[in-house]
């Protein structure tokens, strides 16, 4: 497969002054260059781009390239709900912030609609022209209106009439009946009327929202459809029926179309007494936010488009035409039908490592050995069933724990309910605002509440990001502390897609940090000192800057230096700055960044020894690791922070040593497994194009999370393509 690019308007000219070491003329280079940065926005949409680009790839079962293509469309979805919106916002206040890229918001707006335009033709182009003909050929079929039997038309018109048209309220717009307020992505139709009605109104257009407690795809009876599955969606319903909504009136048209808002949660802190009472108001106000984009049948009017734009106090540039459903989310349904093995990614079971295998008491293998899990090749459950013994278990007394994505009904919220619940003090921080599970969050901490445990929400202003878990208990005359930290969320869905790493230690020196970092969260009082846990928003991006500058001088003073670093999003403008600085003074650098990345590599001069790519493959790629050569003595750092401003200066985050030869090189050889993969992996150029890796002819076919899943499941387990 050939990845479809689009350049994202890069400067002609990226080169700088050339500088060799870090000496004067390292010096003389001009860092703060604004072509020496990719515009935090514009590199976002490319990552979208490269998820859609897996819908292409046929290597990757048919259900999971439809999966890749759905995805891609809630990823833009929050992407015009969050950063299009926070664009839009600087435009209107005339309060325009420019990053170090030099981009004005005016401009970033008019490229993104260029691209975005074009990906999102593109995405119904792959959908109606690749995607659902190969899932004719498998019998999996969205059965269009003109292609109904009499028999489908017959059922179609009694479910319409039982479950549809008693839950729908069209409004004729009128000087009575306004343009209605509609809700956030919601699935909406503009009628075009001909006639007088009861009233003697005849204005001539009518709204019909979608009822949403409606499913959008509706499966029709096998007695009625030739073999397989055959689908039916709700707008080809209304669609077919709308004259039945307007009785006596003549439907001239009827086209749907779905409305895009701002749903950023604007909270100012200051104001704020009760962060869960207030998170609940803004919740209701997301629904109705400023608009940003409109999606409209492509077969819709151009002046009824118009007349929607207006309503909204929207620009023609903000208007997306779609050749298909105006909510492609909705077909998830289909991708995860569990009828068609050959058409999904083989199952496999996560490994347990050999320490916890036949292990009845956690406590017992933790006391002897660090325990480093990599999900979701290696189980999540020792992190879940460490919980549950603490909770059942006599001995101890108290559990610490952070929240911040999960949900209210998981097994980690069940056994720290039955941990309260058994007398012991649990005390929970969760982090209320979580961007899109903020209500699962409220949910959970009052059910936790309920259940007799202390619930903390953070730190106000400064959102909880770090994942730690600490356990006392009791060991004959000692206070024993056991913990967990981890890359990833404690959510047991999450750790069968995203890879991420676990640790579950008793390190006294470690358990002790985070002993004190749930010291400052609940309560109050100076920064206190950390042996071994580097934490946002203090110690961690001064430290990372200060390990960075430490291979910079052992280039510099010739010996071998090397850095990698794997994350979801590089932004930061201090930490490009100074991976800049090394690659000037010849640290090798890599890095493995999923999505967003400003740094620009391989521009001659400053940034030639710095190689950057993205993978995106069967799980999300989640897990942050920062190792440092060190002048042979590695340094390693596992975290739950990305290289961005509001990861290290806004959000208490951790980052924890990986100590022990053993264990480093454990993580250290699947960084270079990353570092090797030739079929998921995409490299970033110096004018922003992410471009396949060349290969030799002869060189073997390398997908690192295939290698993973085989060399920790076992040659049993399925391949990630």
């Amino acid at each position: 497969m050939k990845s479809h690019l689009i350049r994202e308007n890069p400067p002609t000219d990226t080169s700088v002054p050339a500088a060799n070491d870090a000496s004067p003329a390292a010096a003389s280079v001009d860092l703060t260059d604004n072509r020496l940065y990719i515009h935090r926005e514009l590199s976002q949409l490319q990552f979208n781009i490269r998820v859609l680009d897996q819908a292409l790839d046929e290597r990757t079962p048919l259900l999971e390239r439809l999966k890749f293509l759905l995805i891609f469309s809630r990823n833009m979805d929050e992407f015009f709900e969050i950063r299009v919106a926070g664009l839009k916002g600087q435009i209107a206040l005339d309060h325009e912030l420019i990053g170090p890229d030099g981009i004005p918001p005016k401009r970033a707006m008019a490229e993104i609609s260029e691209i975005a335009h074009k990906q999102i033709e593109r995405q119904y182009a792959i959908l109606n022209e690749r995607i659902l003909p190969e899932l004719v050929a498998h019998g999996i079929r969205i059965v269009r209106r003109t292609q109904w039997t009499h028999k489908q038309k017959l059922w179609v018109r009694r479910y319409f009439r039982d479950e549809v048209a008693p839950l729908i309220t069209p409004i004729g717009l009128d000087p009575t009946h306004p343009f209605p307020l509609l809700v956030n992505k919601s699935l909406n139709f503009i009628v075009r009327l001909d006639g007088v009605d009861a009233f003697g109104r005849d204005s001539g257009l009518a709204i019909v929202p979608a009822p949403r407690v409606l499913p959008r795809l509706i499966r029709l009876p096998l007695e009625i459809c030739e073999d397989g599955d055959n689908y039916v969606l709700l707008s080809s319903m209304i669609h077919a029926h709308a004259e039945e909504l307007f009785p006596g009136m003549q439907v001239l048209g009827c086209y749907q179309f779905r409305l895009t808002r701002n749903a950023d949660l604007t909270l100012d802190p200051e104001d704020v007494e009760d962060l869960a009472m207030a998170l609940r108001g803004e919740l209701y106000s997301r629904r109705f936010g400023d608009a940003v984009r409109l999606e409209v049948a492509d077969n819709c009017p151009k002046d009824l488009a118009d007349y929607l734009l207006k309503q909204f106090g929207l620009a023609e540039s903000e208007l997306y035409e779609v050749n298909g459903p105006v909510n492609l989310a909705r077909l998830f349904r289909i991708a995860s039908e569990a009828g068609y093995p050959q058409l999904q990614y083989p199952p496999f079971i996560p490994a347990l490592p050999k320490a916890l295998k036949h292990a009845e008491d956690l406590f017992q293998v933790i006391g002897k050995q660090d325990v480093l899990l990599l999900h979701p090749f290696e189980s999540f459950s020792p992190v879940v069933d460490l919980l549950r013994q603490a909770a059942s278990d006599p001995q101890v007394l108290a559990i610490k724990q952070t929240l911040y994505r999960t949900n209210a009904n998981s097994e980690i919220v069940d056994a720290l309910v039955d941990a309260a619940r058994a007398g012991k003090e649990v005390t929970a921080v969760v982090e209320l605002r979580a961007r899109f599970d903020e209500e699962s969050n409220l949910t959970l901490a009052s059910r936790l509440q309920q259940a007799g445990a202390m619930v903390i929400y953070g730190v106000v202003g400064i959102k909880t990001h770090a994942k730690l878990m600490l356990i006392q208990r009791r060991e004959g005359n000692e206070l024993v502390r056991y913990a967990h930290m981890g890359t990833g969320n404690y959510h047991t869905g999450n750790a069968r897609l995203y890879t991420d790493y676990s640790l579950l230690t008793s390190d006294a020196a470690l358990c002790e940090d985070v002993h004190k970092l749930f010291s400052q969260l609940t309560g109050m009082g100076k920064l206190l000192h950390m042996k071994k846990l580097l934490h946002a928003p203090f110690t961690l991006k001064k430290t990372l800057l200060e390990l960075i500058a430490r291979e910079t001088a052992h280039a510099a003073a010739g010996k071998p230096a090397r850095i990698i670093f794997k994350v979801n999003a590089l932004t930061e403008p201090k930490i490009i700055r100074a991976l800049y600085k090394a690659s000037i003074a010849g640290v090798q650098i890599d890095l493995i960044v999923r999505g967003i990345c400003c740094l620009r590599p391989g521009v001659q001069g400053v940034s030639e020894n710095i190689r950057v790519r993205s993978i995106i493959g069967r799980f999300l790629e989640h897990s942050r690791a920062y190792w440092f050569a060190d002048d042979g003595e590695p340094r390693l750092y596992l975290s739950s922070a990305d290289l961005m401003e509001r990861n290290l200066d806004r959000r208490v985050e951790t980052a924890f040593p990986i100590e022990g030869k053993k264990l480093q090189q454990r993580v250290r050889n699947a960084l270079e497994l990353y570092l090797t993969d030739n079929t998921s992996a995409l490299l970033l150029h110096s004018d922003g194009q992410y471009l396949r890796p060349p290969t030799a002819g002869t060189e073997p076919a390398r997908d690192v999370q295939a290698q993973l899943m085989e060399k920790l499941c076992g040659p049993a387990a399925g391949g990630s393509h």
